[in-house]
């Protein structure tokens, strides 16, 4: 196949209708769903054993979606958090996510 046979062949989604494009989305994940796992080449991308994935870390660029809410807090309670951080919305949240995981890993 040639160069110019390829690019007559390339074809931009936007250039598709939108119901050819859904059928050609939906032909090729049933296609993909029809393989069978022990169909599928893994050589060159072998499993991650329980030792490694016990060394992974979190990626330190990862900065989870935050979302702006307005939040009744005591007023004592703000005004702990305000006098002894100078991020105190950053400490709070901090507190919060330390209560969320001391409680996932209890349930």
């Amino acid at each position: 196949m040639t160069n110019e046979d390829k690019e007559e062949r390339i074809v931009r989604s936007e250039d598709i209708p939108e119901e050819e494009r859904e059928q050609r989305i939906a032909e090729s994940i049933k296609a993909i769903d029809a393989i069978r796992d022990e169909d599928i080449d893994l050589s060159d991308m072998p499993e991650i054993t329980d030792e490694q994935w016990g060394r992974a870390v979190r990626n330190p660029y990862f900065r989870p979606v935050k979302d702006q809410v307005t939040l009744r807090i005591d007023r004592d309670v703000l005004a702990w958090f305000r006098h002894t951080a100078e991020k105190y919305q950053t400490a709070i949240n901090a507190a919060l996510r330390e209560h969320v995981e001391r409680h996932r890993k209890a349930s």
